[in-house]
């Protein structure tokens, strides 16, 4: 079993949309964005691929119902999310933005 792995921005100040793409180009991905409305949640779920994403603004709570764990994302945080891994979202009251490559 692969593990879900949060990487948090190392800069001290939140980064721009812009650097975020940047980043990801250096990487090679490919993505899209996509946002969300305040509260919006999803339902547990599973995807045929491993997802990566960034935040660009606002905040995003996953969990992962099969351990118990919860990961907050803010902006320019990573979250890498292996194949098949079972997990449901909450958006904050701010609403997220996101940037999500798929591998």
């Amino acid at each position: 079993m692969q593990t879900v792995t949060v990487t948090p921005w190392p800069g001290p100040a939140a980064p721009t949309e812009r650097t975020i793409r940047a980043a990801m180009d250096a990487q090679g991905l490919d993505y899209y964005k996509w946002e969300n409305a305040p509260l919006d949640t999803y339902a547990a779920h599973t995807h045929t691929y491993d997802k990566i994403i960034y935040v660009t603004q606002g905040s995003i709570t996953f969990s992962l119902p099969q351990t118990g764990q919860k990961f907050t994302l803010h902006p320019g945080d990573r979250l890498e999310l292996p194949t098949n891994t079972i997990h449901s979202a909450t958006v904050s009251i701010e609403g997220v933005a996101c940037l999500e490559a798929h591998l």
